[in-house]
């Protein structure tokens, strides 16, 4: 503790940006799993009733569905139930813009963490050699003192432990989050195909219907 104080103490100016490197990680991590907890949503349970409604062309049904539904699936789907009655032909197209704007929304601020992730190895580091400097600068000073050297080089490695601290957890929580962005991808994929999958059946419909009528 006595150790920490004193790195504290001498080194504020260094250890100052890794220390708000780890307010930035605190609020983007409350944030994100904020948000993602408030968008949860139980997709096995989801698709099933939405191909209902689908498969019964009950539009106005898959529409309420996805109002009912809420948070990002849900607006995906609406907007999907919208494209779905508008422009079929383009849904495909259509429909992937809209996913990847709701995906930009789940990765907002992540960039965050992926860079404190990056950098605060770095700043921590940077605190280590300077207080390693300044150490020597004193030993130059007042001799050898072994005590002092001791004191000089433990608060320098707190810098280090202190950036490392910090860009693991960053990194930690990038991957985390990361991994759950993939989820919605992926949900948002099974949405699609879902809607794709009505699309090409009325295209078959459509092209089958001709033949059936001139025999």
């Amino acid at each position: 503790m006595e150790l920490l104080l004193h790195s504290i103490k001498l080194d504020w100016p260094v250890l100052l940006p890794i220390l708000i490197c780890s307010i930035l990680v605190v609020a983007v991590v409350i944030n994100r799993f904020s948000f993602y907890k408030r968008n949860k949503r139980d997709v096995v349970l989801f698709i099933p009733k939405l191909q209902k409604e689908l498969a019964a062309n009950n539009l106005q049904g898959a529409q309420n569905l996805s109002i009912e539904c809420g948070g990002v699936i849900g607006e995906v789907t609406e907007e999907a139930v919208r494209i779905f009655s508008e422009q079929r032909n383009g849904f495909s197209r259509s429909f992937d813009i809209a996913a990847a704007l709701a995906t930009r929304k789940l990765e907002s601020h992540l960039t965050i963490l992926g860079t404190i992730g990056g950098v605060a190895p770095f700043l921590g580091l940077f605190g280590t050699v300077v207080r390693i400097l300044y150490t020597f600068q004193d030993l130059a000073v007042q001799g050898n003192q072994s005590a002092a050297v001791a004191m000089g080089i433990g608060s320098a490695l707190i810098a280090t432990a202190f950036g490392l601290g910090v860009a693991i957890v960053a990194v930690i929580f990038y991957n985390s989050f990361q991994s759950i962005v993939k989820r919605y991808e992926d949900d948002f994929q099974l949405i699609k195909l879902l809607f794709l999958s009505f699309v090409d059946s009325e295209d078959e419909t459509t092209i089958t219907s001709p033949t059936s009528n001139a025999i």
